[in-house]
Parts: structure tokens; C-alpha cells; sequence
């Protein structure tokens, strides 16, 4: 073979190698219908997920439902009315921890809502049941708990590191505890569709200040979805900049600790693993001017090569 079939054959090569990568298609469609911590009770923690070009939505956390539906249909993620996505797109709820800034959008908008299924662990579903669906702060919209309940939700409980269906989906999910000021509990959830991924945690405290090892747990677990590029991105909280002390951390991260643990993922899924990896930031709180240190600050300390998004309130994005 002479040098210049060489060279061609090389060009060949890397250009096929270039397309394909280029043609990685996305897995999964994201409608963010609330962003934020703290208190915009209009745009709090809940994210729409579905496979790509289907309309079967699980919803991640519920802290805003119909007021983001609105915004959504605004931004045109959605065609058809706001109740019509309620009872019909969104099949079902993951709660990773019942503090209501998650939750409330879930309550309120019970009673417009049709059947489905909320999934949460056992000490999350039992708060649900015995200080909000309990017939006394509202109605038992469950199949379970106290009071008379009324059957429209079915609560399913979520057995840690056991993959469970996601009813009228095809997708999965296995459910990790995550410490959100030790010892209250809070999720992480990786959603299955085919042979991809997408993790979402809710409200955590990095292992260093919460004296526990559950987020190092789940970068071992993960890990290796990491290092064969099935896991398609992280859904995870940064909700103060690094001046704020770890005793007012309150179970959250800062960019600092996120960094730290990104960089303990690294070594477990391999050097340069995480370069390009998609990291959606979540959970932002309020004053704005946190809110821009926090973007400084992790652009700043970006040495990973991440790509960061930060989602807004109803514009679809995909994964």
C-alpha cells in the first residue's frame, strides 16, 4: 500500500469515526416545569423525562406542575392544553424526598389529575401518607395511608437497587439513597430506556459534610455506565456558591463539592470519561446573584470538561 492510500484510508477512518459520533442520536426529551430551590413556588424542582418522540412522561419530583405545564406551552414543548398533558402525558411521579419545595405542585393539582402511579422509598412514601394524603392536610388521593383513601393514585414503593417498571412507559427505574442532612433521607433515581440512561438526584449533601458514603456508592454504580457512554446525563442539585459554610449547607452542594465528587466519578469511570458528559444543574436558590456566582463559579472550576446545562422553565431540551 502506497503512502498516499495510506493517508486516505487514515482520512477515511476518522471521518467515519467523526460522522458516527455525530449521529449519536438522543435517547430521552426533557421539559423542565420547575428549576429552583427556595421560594418561587412557581418554578420549583420538577422535571418532565420521556423517551425521545413519545409523549410518555415520568415526572422527576413535583415541586411545580400546572404552573410550568403553562410555561411549557408558552415555549411550545407542548400542542395541546394544560390539563391534557397533566392527565395524559405525565404517567406517573418520582419522588426523591418529601420536603414540599418537591412535592407541593404533586398535592395541589391531585385533584385535576387522573390515575397513575407515584413511586417513592418507604420513608418517603410514609411521610407522604401520614402529613400530606392523610385526610386531615389533604385528601387520600392514594391506595394507601390513613383516613379513606380514594384511590386515583396508586403509591408503589420503590425498593433501593432494585429495577422496577414505570407503568405506560418503557422505561425502568432502580432507585439509591442519598443524604439530605444526615439522617433524612432523600433519592437518586437512573431511568432506563433500551440500553441508555439518565440519573437524577434529588436534594444531597456531599459525602464529606454528611459523613456518609451513599454518594460515593452511586459513582461506583454508575460508573461503568459512564465509561461505556451509556448514561446520558446527570440531573444534580448545586444550591449555594462555595462562601457558604458547610454548618449552612443543609444537606446541598456548592460548586466545590460538586467538583469533588465529579472528580470522584472520574476515577472511577476513567480519565477523561467525563469530558463533554452532559451535567444539568438543578435546584438553584434564589437571591439572582447567588444564582450568577454559582454559574461563575463552576465555569471557573469546569477542569473536567463538562458540558453544563442549566435548564429553563419549560423549554425542552434532550439528553
Amino acid at each position: 500500500m502506497t503512502i498516499f492510500n495510506r493517508l486516505l484510508l487514515c482520512f477515511f477512518l476518522i471521518s467515519i469515526n467523526t460522522f458516527a459520533q455525530k449521529e449519536q442520536k438522543p435517547t430521552f426529551q426533557v421539559v423542565p416545569l420547575g428549576i429552583k430551590g427556595g421560594i418561587d413556588e412557581k418554578n420549583l424542582s420538577a422535571y418532565l423525562l420521556a423517551p425521545i418522540n413519545t409523549k410518555d412522561f415520568i415526572c422527576l419530583d413535583a415541586g411545580t406542575v400546572n404552573a410550568g405545564i403553562e410555561v411549557a406551552i408558552k415555549n411550545k414543548a407542548f400542542k395541546v392544553s394544560t390539563s391534557e398533558v397533566l392527565r395524559k402525558y405525565i404517567k406517573g411521579y418520582l419522588i426523591s424526598h418529601a420536603h414540599l419545595d418537591h412535592v407541593s405542585g404533586l398535592i395541589i393539582n391531585s385533584p385535576a389529575d387522573s390515575s397513575k402511579t407515584v413511586y417513592a422509598t418507604n420513608k418517603c412514601m410514609e411521610m407522604m401518607e401520614n402529613h400530606y394524603f392523610n385526610d386531615q392536610t389533604w385528601a387520600n388521593f392514594g391506595d394507601a395511608g390513613v383516613g379513606f383513601p380514594l384511590k386515583k393514585y396508586h403509591f408503589q414503593t420503590l425498593t433501593i437497587d432494585e429495577e422496577t417498571p414505570l407503568t405506560n412507559t418503557t422505561m425502568t427505574v432502580k432507585a439509591f439513597p442519598l443524604s439530605h442532612v444526615n439522617p433524612f433521607e432523600s433519592t437518586a433515581f437512573l431511568i432506563k430506556n433500551g440500553d441508555a440512561y439518565a440519573l437524577y438526584l434529588g436534594d444531597t449533601g456531599p459525602d464529606a459534610v454528611e459523613k456518609s458514603t451513599d454518594l460515593h456508592d452511586l459513582w461506583t454504580a454508575i460508573a461503568p455506565l459512564v465509561k461505556d457512554k451509556q448514561l446520558k446525563g446527570i440531573f444534580i442539585e448545586v444550591s449555594f456558591p462555595n462562601e457558604q459554610p458547610d454548618k449552612f449547607l443543609f444537606g446541598h452542594l456548592t460548586p466545590n463539592y460538586l467538583m469533588k465528587e465529579l472528580h470522584a466519578l472520574e476515577e472511577l469511570a476513567g480519565k477523561d470519561s467525563l469530558k463533554g458528559f452532559k451535567i444539568i444543574i438543578t435546584h438553584l436558590k434564589p437571591p439572582a446573584k447567588n444564582i450568577v456566582k454559582i454559574k461563575e463559579q463552576l465555569k471557573n472550576q469546569n477542569d473536567l470538561g463538562l458540558k453544563i446545562i442549566y435548564p429553563e422553565q419549560g423549554k425542552r431540551f434532550e439528553l
